[in-house]
């Protein structure tokens, strides 16, 4: 798609040089195995940030002020080990630019790479991934970039938390620390387990979100909808607790496939990723 200012915000606010965040889409929907149009999700969400109000009644504030710069989209991928070589590569460059990167799908197999690029950089870090599915596959459908994978290799290499997950295959049992899953239905009974899960967490954390994580009944256009996912208010309070606490070093959100006429879910990822800088920066 053509670049363009997110949510339509002035040029000064758009720059390079002025931003304080940059936003990377990677239009990918290769290895999606039941519903499709992931790579459709980047002009359905800034077509509605277009149409959302830009203060923040919560935080106080307008985080786009902060600068938020939409760099040129990456869709041009040959294979899933293209696709996972080119993000790899792209996350590692942004990384040397001292911005707060955050990425859009896409599938969820477009964080393979940013994940990597995050872990080899710091030290010591968390990546907190919010989701209906474990993604521990080590290879699926012929390939270890594939969504089902998602998790997997940053599993091997630094501090994983899984959050919202309700749906696996019994194989991903073997590399699933279930001292560090935070599976829906015991969430929906436990009061504290916001606060368990960021004592889990080392200072640094980067988040990657599929919006599968949020329950169906307001997020429908994902690849696979699972019921009895997270609500708004978990998911914000949430984030708010996380941002808060923790050094948030960047995120993802992937998984948005658009429902021809239908505006309600593209506009609530808009609002999340804006609720989200407006956590970082408030």
């Amino acid at each position: 798609m053509k670049n363009k200012n997110f949510a339509g915000i002035e040029a000064q606010y758009g720059s390079f040089d002025n931003a304080k965040v940059l936003l990377q889409s990677i239009a990918y929907d290769g290895t999606s195995t039941w519903g499709k149009g992931a790579d459709k999700g980047f002009e359905a969400f800034m077509d509605a940030a277009e149409n959302m109000e830009l203060y923040d009644i919560e935080t106080d504030s307008e985080v786009y002020k902060k600068g938020i710069h939409t760099l040129d989209e990456l869709n041009d991928f040959s294979s899933p080990e293209d696709m996972f070589a080119q993000t790899y590569q792209k996350a590692k460059e942004l990384l040397k630019y001292n911005k707060f990167n955050t990425f859009f799908g896409g599938e969820h197999s477009i964080s393979i790479g940013i994940l990597k690029a995050y872990y080899e950089y710091f030290n010591d870090i968390t990546v907190l991934q919010l989701d209906a599915h474990a993604d521990l596959r080590a290879n699926y459908g012929g390939t270890p970039y594939n969504h089902a994978c998602a998790v997997y290799d940053a599993s091997k290499h630094c501090n994983l938390l899984q959050v919202g997950i309700r749906s696996m295959d019994v194989s991903e049992k073997e590399d699933m620390n279930f001292n560090k899953v935070f599976f829906a239905d015991a969430i929906k009974q436990n009061n504290s387990w916001m606060r368990d899960s960021i004592e889990l967490m080392t200072n640094d954390v980067y988040i990657t979100l599929d919006l599968d994580v949020l329950d169906p009944s307001i997020m429908p256009a994902t690849g696979t909808p699972e019921p009895n996912g997270l609500t708004w208010s978990e998911i914000t309070n949430y984030l708010k607790m996380v941002f808060a606490n923790k050094n948030v070093v960047g995120f993802d959100m992937v998984e948005l496939a658009p429902i021809e006429g239908f505006h309600a879910p593209q506009y609530l990822a808009a609002k999340l990723y804006y609720k989200m800088l407006s956590y970082k920066f408030s």
